[in-house]
């Protein structure tokens, strides 16, 4: 018997219930407390006050609505806030031995000292070492300058290590310019615009293998291939990261990429699937975000009746029951999702949205 099971007094279980409404209990606090419910009429009734309050906040209009109305505030910080526990709860660095721990101990107590000695032993590297090195590496290849206008092969795309990566505005263009370092075959660097297509070749290669890359590096990727998300290629990279990174930032930077074509159907069905199965909250809210603008977005008269029916446009096909299929996801997430943030944040997308269901 756990030792919570021991605690079946009032005083035990009433802090509990507001826990035990919103979902946030165990399975074994769970049990107890329906035990005592069962048998605590002052239990029972202040419960249902606590399913009470919990429902009236629900339907209130929140505070966090008119801050972040959007959401992607708060929902990259419990991202950034998950990663972060992930980092701590890893078990930690052995220390290694540091043979020079006393050298840092005297040049901590002789600041003076310790600064003149930096000095020297920089100088000294500079006039002896640096040429020394410059002379015995004359052998090695040197980086190799490259403006992207020959694609890479496979073999070269499949070998290839990005030593370093460099997205900044390109002046009278959407498109920015992209900087790679690689190590293929040969070192080289490959500058170009990301619309350009062999410099869109990598990058996209980059975002769809993304167990052979550094998760900053594919989200530098993404920060350049939004302006093309128009390209074919490009959009199935977006979709495809959307769907399967195995990192959280990286699945909510894609679909922030396929902003502008959250209203079309693919884009839509990877936002729905995100709502359905991603694991991550962010990732969620991010795609309720992104869902209620693409809704919002639609033209103004979608729904309105005609004046007459001569003047009645053709209803896009599938789109009343894409959009009631959206409503249905939404309702769901805010009954049952385990995260209390994407139940208020679903709870608020369908009261923007109800007037549109209404009409």
């Amino acid at each position: 018997m756990s030792p919570f099971e021991n605690k079946t007094t009032c005083k035990d279980i009433a802090p509990l219930l507001v826990f035990y409404v919103c979902e946030e209990v165990s399975e074994d606090e769970r049990e107890s407390i329906r035990m005592h419910l069962a048998n605590c009429r002052a239990c029972s009734e202040q419960l249902a006050e606590e399913k009470a309050f919990h429902a009236t906040l629900l339907s209130a209009p929140q505070s966090a609505d008119e801050l972040d109305g959007s959401g992607i505030l708060l929902s990259q910080c419990r991202s950034e806030l998950e990663e972060a526990l992930d980092d701590l709860s890893a078990p930690p660095l052995q220390e290694h031995w540091r043979p020079f721990g006393w050298l840092r101990g005297w040049m901590a107590l002789r600041p003076v000292w310790s600064g003149a000695l930096l000095v020297l032993v920089g100088g000294l590297a500079g006039v002896q070492l640096v040429p020394w090195l410059e002379h015995n590496s004359g052998n090695t290849g040197q980086a190799l300058n490259v403006r992207a206008r020959q694609p890479l092969t496979p073999d070269q795309l499949s070998n290839m290590v990005v030593s370093g990566l460099t997205v900044s505005p390109s002046p009278g263009s959407d498109s920015p310019t992209v900087r790679l370092q690689l190590s293929a075959e040969q070192p080289m660097v490959l500058t170009g615009r990301a619309d350009e297509p062999n410099v869109r070749q990598v990058l996209t290669y980059m975002v769809e293998n993304s167990e052979r890359f550094d998760a900053g590096v594919r989200l530098d990727c993404l920060d350049a291939l939004k302006a093309a998300v128009r390209d074919q290629q490009v959009r199935l990279a977006l979709l495809n990261a959307a769907r399967k990174d195995q990192n959280p930032a990286v699945r909510m930077k894609a679909l922030e990429a396929l902003r502008d074509t959250a209203g079309e159907d693919d884009v839509r069905q990877v936002l729905v699937d995100a709502l359905e199965h991603d694991s991550n909250p962010g990732v969620r809210v991010e795609a309720v975000n992104l869902l209620v603008g693409s809704l919002d977005n639609r033209p103004a008269d979608a729904d309105a009746a005609p004046e007459t029916p001569e003047a009645a446009p053709a209803p896009a096909p599938g789109e009343d029951a894409s959009f009631e299929h959206v409503v249905r996801v939404l309702q769901e997430l805010q009954r049952r999702d385990p995260n209390p943030y994407v139940r208020l944040r679903s709870a608020a997308a369908l009261r923007q949205i109800g007037p549109r269901e209404m009409q």
